[in-house]
């Protein structure tokens, strides 16, 4: 289990209204006491429920809107 200063929250929102969960936790290649070798590690998802929990109790969160221009679909010539 980590700290509130060693773990954080993210909600990230689409346009689409679509919200996606995660949890990343903070990670060292060496010792915790050398700040160099401190970095965050891969984001977990998780529900929303978790999210909405940990907000309440105080753990750090980050709730971000993510403007992304939609998918280009390439046209495929039909083969015969």
């Amino acid at each position: 289990m980590h700290s509130k200063q060693t773990v954080k929250y993210i909600c990230e929102q689409y346009p689409s209204g679509n919200c996606y969960y995660f949890k990343q936790e903070m990670i060292t290649s060496d010792s915790w006491d050398d700040i160099t070798s401190l970095q965050w590690g891969r984001k977990r998802p998780i529900t929303k429920k978790t999210f909405e929990k940990r907000k309440r109790e105080g753990f750090r969160t980050v709730e971000t809107y993510i403007q992304q221009e939609p998918a280009v679909v390439l046209p495929f010539r039909k083969l015969p």
